[in-house]
């Protein structure tokens, strides 16, 4: 079996990385070598492999959906903004500038399209079967000139391509047509069906416009998948939360103590890696929050100041809302802050920054002594240690580097009383570190919680994504989709007009 399929959406947060994840762990279960891929992914949200190479963390939890570890060709290019108007070129696993996004369309996308089929060439050399992602929409028509990551990466390799539509947005049989007959006749060969997600209800009721769909199109439906609570994994594109909303939508389970643990997460500008706090999500009776308003930090046991692709400009926004006082306030009264890669070069005393910002030099909140100088080179890294008597693991992902000049050691970085800071993502998803970081918390805010003593991140991450394949397994047409991975689109599929304009 040498097999593909591109994952495409009808919009941005369709499902995409969800269904991309549920068909490799569906796979993987039949005893299939399989990996993931995606030729472009515009995120902040990032991870590190084993060689040092940063990708989009949606790809790496792919990658663990497969079962493999995860390397930089499965996200050969990686754009991270830093702003309204421009972004980081991550290109194989290593930043080679900062473009504008009209400089970026404009002429060097294309030329990265014969990298990225390399990559994908490589792959599909090494595995069985390559399920690869694409972004937003593949019927984006002011971008389809220069698209390296829908159906130019789908032609470029012969892909077949399912399109999956959000339901619960309402809309989808209008979007999953509007896609396909906005797509010129040479994309539309490669489309071969559609997948409905997340949806409610008698699914016999969706059946009638599914059969008028395929009258309409030529194509079928490759499934209906139900919603579920609490499948959100690491996402991509930005923060699929309300500020105001939990974390994650599963049940909070109760409190092994007498009292809950209330963290709350600042959420600062171009805010990166927030999935850092799932781990405190996970745990039993811990309530995480995202904030932005000083008052919000009042009941807080815990206030974690996350990383971020814009340091001065988050700590320019925390001094605007009066944030950056009440953290002041909470350090002064010995109550538990955390500040994590961009989150702790913001609590240190000054920040020298020639190269993210161009700002020079910024006096920090002071609250941890750390001075910050912003080297080109950016830091990507695995480390491991020791913490609070824990082993701890994580990952580096900065320009900044910290002198640190006091307090006492944390990981990498420092702390003062019950102020913390590490460049250290990922360190809590260490269950003995997280469950002894939360028993100096709760004695710190004076509270009665007790971490559970059997929670483990990593099993719950396994759980979940085997929550993912049993989607696939039970409510898609699993022999189609065998056949589709395995043969390719199949031929003689109509095409819909108008087509994609000239």
């Amino acid at each position: 079996m040498n097999g593909g399929l591109l994952v495409a959406g009808t919009t941005s947060d369709a499902g995409k990385s969800v269904v991309t994840a549920g068909i490799c762990r569906w796979l993987v279960r039949q005893g299939v070598k399989v990996a993931p891929f995606k030729a472009q992914n515009m995120s902040l949200n990032s991870f590190v492999t084993r060689e040092g190479a940063e990708i989009g963390r949606a790809q790496a939890m792919q990658a663990q959906a497969c079962r493999i570890e995860p390397t930089a060709l499965m996200n050969p290019v990686l754009l991270k903004p830093g702003g309204e108007q421009s972004s980081q070129v991550v290109l194989l696993g290593k930043p080679v500038g900062e473009m504008s996004a009209r400089g970026y369309h404009g002429g060097r996308q294309q030329r990265l399209l014969g990298t990225v089929l390399d990559c994908l060439a490589e792959l599909r050399g090494q595995y069985d079967a390559v399920i690869c992602e694409g972004a937003g929409s593949p019927a984006e028509i002011n971008l389809r000139r220069t698209d390296i990551v829908n159906m130019g990466i789908a032609r470029g390799a012969r892909l077949p391509v399912l399109v999956v539509g959000d339901i619960d947005r309402g809309g989808v049989f209008a979007s999953f047509f509007g896609t396909l007959a906005l797509l010129s006749p040479a994309d539309q060969e490669l489309v071969a069906g559609f997948l409905v997600n997340k949806f409610r209800g008698d699914v016999s009721l969706l059946e009638p416009g599914l059969d008028m769909l395929k009258g309409l199109t030529g194509r079928p439906s490759y499934g209906v998948l139900p919603f579920r609570h609490g499948l959100g994994i690491d996402e991509e594109d930005g923060l699929r939360v309300s500020l105001r909303g939990a974390v994650r939508e599963s049940a909070v389970a109760p409190p092994l103590g007498a009292d809950v643990l209330r963290v709350a997460v600042c959420a600062i500008p171009l805010m990166s890696n927030f999935t850092d706090v799932d781990a405190l999500a996970a745990e039993p009776g811990v309530v995480v929050r995202f904030v932005d308003r000083p008052e919000e930090l009042a009941d807080a046991d815990l206030v974690v100041v996350p990383g971020t692709r814009g340091t001065v400009r988050a700590l320019r926004w925390l001094r605007e809302r009066g944030l950056a006082d009440a953290l002041a306030r909470r350090a002064a009264e010995h109550r538990p802050v955390l500040g994590v890669c961009g989150g702790f070069q913001i609590l240190g005393e000054h920040i020298e920054d020639d190269v993210e910002s161009r700002a020079g030099a910024v006096p920090g909140l002071g609250l941890l002594p750390v001075r910050v100088r912003f080297a080109r080179e950016k830091t990507l890294t695995r480390p491991t240690g020791r913490a609070l008597g824990e082993p701890v693991e994580g990952y580096e992902i900065h320009h900044g580097v910290a002198e640190v000049t006091g307090g006492e050691a944390f990981l990498d970085g420092c702390r003062v009383g019950q102020t913390w800071g590490t460049h250290w993502h990922g360190s809590l998803e260490s269950d003995g570190f997280r469950r002894a970081f939360l028993r100096e918390v709760a004695a710190a805010a004076g509270r009665r919680f007790v971490p559970a003593p059997d929670t483990s991140f990593a099993a719950l991450r396994e759980e979940q994504l085997d929550r993912l394949g049993d989607l696939i397994e039970q409510h898609a047409d699993t022999d189609a989709l065998w056949r589709l991975i395995e043969s390719g689109a199949p031929q003689g599929l109509p095409f819909i007009p108008p087509g994609a304009p000239a």
